[in-house]
């Protein structure tokens, strides 16, 4: 059975989906830590200092929400393919006014190359 998109949920599942997800201390810290660089799972659980099982369940979580991607692919030394995890996101406001939250999402502006 494949999971829904991201087209296929309502707008309201999904803020609520994000909310519930960013809620979660580990989620906030996992998306964060990929805001300014592109990191592999195992990258992130050591600098968190989480298990890597928990990485990749939550990287899994905000891949389904679309806020991170995969930016590129790390061939290791046995000739594993690595994904390097980046934030799709910079910036994130919820606000609870009357009986329904509102969801703004900021596009990671640091995803942007310069040439400088």
């Amino acid at each position: 059975m494949s999971k829904p998109g991201i087209i296929q949920l309502s707008e309201f599942d999904i803020t609520q989906k994000i909310i519930e997800s960013l809620s979660n201390v580990c989620t906030r810290a996992v998306l964060f830590s990929i805001k300014y660089e592109s990191k592999d799972a195992t990258q992130i659980s050591d600098e968190l200092k989480i298990s890597i099982s928990t990485v990749y369940k939550t990287l899994s979580i905000l891949e389904d929400l679309a806020l991170v991607e995969i930016e590129h692919f790390v061939i290791s030394s046995e000739g594993k393919k690595i994904k390097q995890y980046r934030s799709r996101i910079g910036k994130v406001e919820i606000i609870l006014e009357d009986s329904e939250p509102s969801l703004s999402l900021y596009p990671n502006l640091s995803n942007v190359k310069s040439d400088s």
